[in-house]
């Protein structure tokens, strides 16, 4: 029997513009590729990336654009009773694709993402080379002709063309309000040719780890293609042997359970270990004697994830939390858009480092956003080693889906082959249906009576796609991926408005959108979990050089130039950015690089706060009262000012660190509250101010601690210490929750002066002598602050290179380290300092006389 044998087709591609008579064959840039990689590479266009050139590529996407190599004919076994075929499969198309081979069309798609395989056995050339073309419609024109055939759909959208809803492209190719408008095609994934006789078409299996974590079970399943009717399972774990078994295929599946006891079980980050055994299924010829036919191998974790939403105390609605191996996780974390708009050009390493970053961060948990695509493995395996959770959304975003047979048809398939591709990833620990298409069923009063539970009554409605969530969708992940839990959208809570913050998720953009609240103020906006929150802040100032024509000497090279502003796609975002700046602190537009500071400052500040506030209220078993915060967002895909933490290049905007810190395993909190009370219930003039701080800490741990808890207080002007106390011994910080510590008075010595709003408050977690944790709470706005210039601001670069020691005689508001060469990585930043205490922050990648240069807040 013929051994399963895998040819790439990634040689001497050739690629031309086809309705164009001045379009020539032209070599490709890379394979797998799409068309704007390859005018890129043969200087037809210019970097879309550049400047405005985004306005000068949009004719791509409504070309027609053609593919086409040559390969040789395999050897095929030929012999009497040989069922030996070559199959091309096709692992992506880009999205209105049909292939031709030898002058036979043999496919046509309409997806951008599903995998196709087809039978060429019958169309190779006996010898000799054989041609494969492929030719790319324009998806967008064909998503003009769909909303044209079908008028009485209630098309509509937030971010790009509404043409967009009607095709299953990556919908972010569309346009976004951080992304260009890049409509790509091509062979965008793999292409190979295959020849066999029988091969192993899926390997899957469930896993189930039993309440008391002391056993597993694991049922291994080999779909088979072929009359070869044995195969061989085994697992191992670190290249150890853990079980073996051989089971026959019947009716095209063989099937083999393992019991493991005390299996190595995975674990989020910083919750344990992240074990990985791997599954080898190996097909067996058995007419003679016995050879490996085909293999195939997946890894896996053994873990016990479970979504819990369960009423709570004290407290309406009910909690929307995920545990894994019985233990509670706050998910603080980010979402997640496609890192490129051009995929293909997404190397495994870049993958693997934006994962580092997230994991790095402190971060347990990432949300693979519905607009974008199904990321590629990489991504997944980096999550997997890293112990990252994933939230994976199906893709389909920010808009009214129509619901047409084929369209339905089309879904479903996309669904059951990328559960399918997704599902042995032990990261992926949640499967919802979509982005915010229930908002905007919300927004435009689209039809959605959640008691009404006649499924093909849903198709006779304005809001047709809800069939897509609740039915089509759920009912895959039923089928397919039974213990994953499945969620019908993002925001969804059970039916409720998507703003209602006691059930499931919501997507809270008060701050920036809406309402535009002040960021101190989340603790009232938060819900049980919020999925999506952010603010905008301007990239490092050499990510905006690198999108100017002129690089640093361009005459743009200004915040509210041209093509700054261009290099922003959200709408109104020199309103919201300067409303939060001039609400928040004295700032200035030049010079630029000061600029970029503040706005980092202000998104620092703004997500620090989210997280600090949220997490408070993770207060224990029955008071999950929010249980995740997911930033909008952590990635760009090109260079922009956005509401990214880490920008298109992976350098860390200061959010990243203060989110950090905020994440850290333990920290501690403050706010700070002014009350005022009238004397008498006449007087308008006779009224009692009060200025209190509230000081709570968070354990994340898994480990009761026991800390003192010691207060210093500073004058903001003078640098002076007003107060120093140890307000706790031996305090009680419980296990995997924030507990409150102390409320006290502002500490003043006049407090008819007002002098708090010149108090500096700092507090420390000390732990057997070790402060394990701190935090400096600053009088707000810190526009009316009066800072003094610090005269003994040092931050030294320590003898082995490894450690920046910072110390400042006066309290200074966010204190950032800046070095021109990017080799140079800073494990913290944007650090608050007060007199008496040196900050240490671990650095790489520094050499001795490597300069570190500061800013900070009244610097300018």
């Amino acid at each position: 029997m013929t051994s399963h044998t895998t040819i790439p087709i990634n040689e001497d591609w050739e690629f031309k513009q086809v309705d164009s008579k001045k379009s020539k064959w032209l070599p490709v840039a890379q394979f797998p590729t799409n068309v704007h990689l390859d005018l890129i590479a043969n200087n037809i266009i210019a970097d879309p990336f550049m400047g405005k050139n985004e306005l000068d590529v949009q004719w791509i996407g409504e070309a027609v654009w053609a593919y086409k190599t040559t390969f040789e004919t395999p050897d095929i076994n030929t012999e009497e009773g040989s069922a030996a075929k070559a199959v091309l499969a096709f692992d992506g198309l880009d999205t209105y694709a049909t292939v031709v081979l030898n002058g036979t069309e043999i496919l046509k798609t309409e997806s951008m993402f599903i995998r196709e395989r087809v039978d060429v056995t019958a169309y190779l050339n006996k010898d000799g080379l054989n041609e494969l073309e492929i030719t790319f419609d324009s998806a967008f024109l064909k998503g003009k002709q769909i909303v044209d055939k079908y008028p009485e759909h209630k098309w509509g959208c937030w971010n790009g063309d509404v043409s967009r809803l009607a095709v299953r492209k990556a919908q972010y190719h569309y346009g976004w309000d951080w992304g260009p408008t890049m409509l790509t095609c091509g062979p965008w994934r793999p292409i190979n040719l295959e020849i066999y006789e029988s091969r192993i078409a899926d390997l899957y299996f469930r896993t189930d780890v039993e309440e008391s974590l002391k056993a597993a079970k694991v049922i291994a399943n080999a779909d088979v293609e072929g009359s070869a009717s044995l195969v061989k399972f085994d697992i191992t774990l670190d290249g150890e042997a853990v079980a073996s078994e051989q089971a026959k295929v019947v009716d095209g599946r063989a099937t083999a359970t393992f019991d493991i006891t005390d299996p190595a079980l995975w674990y989020p980050i910083k919750y344990g270990k992240q074990p990985l055994y791997t599954i080898t299924a190996t097909l067996v010829a058995t007419r003679s004697e016995a050879y490996d036919i085909h293999v195939e191998s997946k890894r896996f974790g053994l873990r016990r994830a479970e979504l819990i939403q369960r009423p709570l105390k004290d407290e309406p609605g009910e909690s929307f939390f995920f545990q894994v191996n019985n233990v509670p996780i706050f998910c603080g974390g980010s979402d997640w858009i496609p890192a490129d708009n051009f995929v293909p050009r997404i190397s495994a390493e870049k993958y693997y480092d934006w994962v580092k970053l997230v994991a790095d961060g402190n971060q347990v948990m990432i949300r693979v956003w519905g607009g974008g695509i199904f990321e590629e493995q990489p991504f997944y395996d980096a999550c997997d080693e890293l112990g990252i959770l994933v939230w994976q959304d199906f893709l389909f975003g920010c808009g009214n889906y129509p619901a047409f047979p084929e369209f339905l048809d089309l879904v479903k398939r996309e669904a059951d082959d990328n559960v399918k591709i997704l599902r042995h990833h032990p990261s992926i620990v949640i499967w919802a249906g979509n982005n915010e298409d229930y908002q905007y069923q919300e927004s435009e009063n689209l039809t959605y009576d959640f008691e009404n539970k006649d499924e093909e009554s849903w198709l006779k409605t304005d809001f047709p796609a809800r069939y897509i969530y609740e039915k089509i969708l759920s009912d895959t992940c039923r089928e397919l991926i039974p213990d994953v839990p499945y969620h019908p959208g993002s925001p969804w809570g059970k039916g409720r408005d998507t703003h209602d913050n006691t059930v499931g998720d919501i997507h809270q953009w008060n701050v920036w959108h809406g309402t535009q609240e002040k960021y101190q103020n989340f603790d009232k906006l938060g819900g049980r979990f919020v999925s999506e929150f952010g603010m905008e802040a301007f990239p490092n100032i050499k990510t905006i050089e690198s999108f100017l024509p002129l690089g640093k000497d361009d005459p743009d090279r200004y915040p509210q130039s041209s093509t700054v502003d261009f290099h922003n796609k959200a709408d109104g975002h020199e309103r919201r950015i300067a409303l939060y700046l001039v609400e928040n602190m004295q700032y200035s537009p030049n010079p630029i690089e000061q600029y970029i500071y503040s706005t980092q400052l202000m998104q620092g500040e703004c997500l620090a706060s989210a997280y600090r506030l949220w997490k408070r209220q993770w207060k224990g078993p029955g008071r999950e009262y929010c249980a995740g915060a997911l930033v909008w967002q952590i990635n760009d895909c090109w260079p922009v000012t956005s509401w990214a933490i880490v920008d298109y290049y992976l350098r860390p905007k200061h959010a990243y660190y203060t989110v950090k810190r905020e994440m850290a395993p333990l920290s501690c909190g403050i706010t700070r509250t002014l009350t005022t009370t009238p004397r008498d219930k006449h007087t308008r003039v006779y009224i009692d101010t009060k200025h209190t701080i509230e000081i709570w800490g968070s354990n994340l741990t898994l480990r009761d601690m026991v800390v003192d808890v010691v207060v210093c207080a500073f004058d903001v002007e003078t640098g002076k210490e007003t107060y120093h106390k140890t307000v706790k011994t031996a305090f009680s910080l419980p296990q995997n929750q924030s507990t409150e510590i102390i409320a006290l008075d502002v500490p003043v010595k006049k407090r008819d002066a007002g002098e708090e709003s010149r108090i500096v408050v700092a507090a420390y977690l000390i732990e057997d002598g070790v402060q394990v944790a701190r935090y400096v709470n600053w009088p707000e706005p810190l526009k009316y602050a009066h800072f003094t210039k610090p005269q003994c601001l040092t931050a030294t670069l320590t003898a082995d290179a490894r450690t920046v020691e910072i110390s400042a005689e006066v309290p200074i508001k966010g204190l950032a380290l800046e070095c021109e060469d990017d080799e140079v990585k800073f494990a913290d930043n944007l650090v608050d300092i007060v007199p008496g205490e040196v900050v240490r922050i671990g650095v790489v990648g520094a050499r001795k006389n490597t300069v570190i240069g500061t800013r900070y807040l009244g610097m300018i």
